[in-house]
């Protein structure tokens, strides 16, 4: 563990994103860090964050840009979505690969990795198409046996360690909700769209998933805890070489949160009915109504995509499968954060409010 009179300097790769943000606001929190925020675009700006802009596909630039940095904590958030599991693999292991290469003459402690629940369920193409293990899901389960981009950025995480002799850790989140624009993977801002597009159009909040969503039981992870667990992970003894999971620690039933939700976002819901109603179906088209609505109430992202990613929040509903995750071994191990999930949704689309990115 880093002495408090040691320096102290982190590296948030993907610093822009839900995650990355997340832990920006947590080390700012901490304090006593020097902080570097990797990522293509600047993040929003603070007088102790350092932008350091790079290309995580270019291992040259990486180099470069981060040479004689003096990094002594990286905390790793960043994917690129690919077409292919193979090229998901090749892409994301090689941004780790090189990241980690760049890194190499610095004095790197610890390096804290962002996986998720895929790691468990097999990748997009794949997804639950084979045996799974049992949830409640665990650490100590055995790898699927299919090609998965998590496995190959563990195994490159592993091999650097190794040489390099830094400490690691692994955390796997489920559908992870933040505040974060531009996001890919971003439910939250995705519902609280939906919600304002619903009044716009008079339409009902339609909840888009499956039966088994909707019936039983789920978990998920709020960004602020998961960048607590990882800086835990990375300055406590307890926390190296290791993985965890990492989810709230409530668990739900979308009967119950649909109409919780709807009623902060203002509008009325309608729940599972006989089949599935994705959010591509129920949305198609509506560009020119979001142009209406950020006109109407003065809002500062009029580029739709940015502020909802239907076809990941589909995809999550979606399935047809119970996803439950144990957290057992990161609390015997002592970290004990926890976070109630529909506190979480109501602080996201209260600043997502305050913010003006829905009316």
């Amino acid at each position: 563990m880093t002495s408090p009179e040691a320096p102290r300097t982190a590296l948030v790769v993907g610093a822009s994103g839900i995650t990355g943000s997340a832990i920006v606001s947590q080390l700012l929190e901490d304090g006593g860090w020097r902080i570097l925020a990797l990522s293509r675009r600047a993040p929003a700006a603070h007088p102790q964050v350092e932008h350091v802009a790079a290309d995580l596909r270019d291992a040259d630039d990486l180099a470069h840009a981060l040479g004689g940095t003096g990094v002594t904590h990286v905390f790793f958030t960043a994917w690129s979505r690919q077409d292919t599991e193979a090229e998901n693999i090749r892409v994301n292991g090689g941004m780790v690969r090189d990241l980690l290469a760049a890194l190499a003459a610095e004095p790197v402690q610890h390096v804290a990795l962002v996986t998720g629940l895929k790691h468990y369920l097999g990748p997009f193409e794949a997804y639950a198409a084979g045996e799974m293990p049992d949830t409640p899901f665990h650490e100590d389960e055995e790898r699927l046996d299919t090609p998965n981009f998590y496995y190959e950025q563990e195994d490159e995480l592993f091999a650097a360690a190794a040489r390099a002799g830094f400490t690691w850790s692994v955390h796997r989140s489920h559908t992870v909700i933040g505040h974060a624009v531009g996001n890919a993977m971003n439910m939250a801002s995705t519902l609280a769209v939906q919600a304002a597009l619903c009044k716009r159009l008079d339409r009902p909040f339609v909840f888009p998933g499956s039966e088994t969503q909707w019936n039983g039981l789920t978990d998920m992870t709020d960004a602020g805890l998961l960048a607590e667990q990882m800086l835990w992970a990375a300055t406590s003894p307890a926390g190296a070489d290791e993985a965890f999971n990492i989810v709230n620690g409530d668990v739900f039933r979308w009967r119950w949160m649909w109409p919780r939700l709807a009623a902060h976002l203002g509008v009325e819901p309608e729940g599972f009915d006989t089949a599935p109603r994705p959010l591509e179906q129920q949305m198609a088209g509506v560009e020119g109504t979001w142009a209406e609505v950020v006109a109407e109430h003065g809002l500062v992202e009029a580029d739709l995509s940015r502020v909802a990613s239907w076809w990941h929040t589909d995809g999550d509903l979606g399935r047809d499968i119970e996803v439950v995750t144990d957290m057992s071994k990161s609390r015997l191990a002592g970290f004990t954060g926890y976070r109630r999930t529909l506190d979480a949704f109501s602080a996201i689309f209260d600043r997502l409010r305050a913010e003006r990115i829905v009316p």
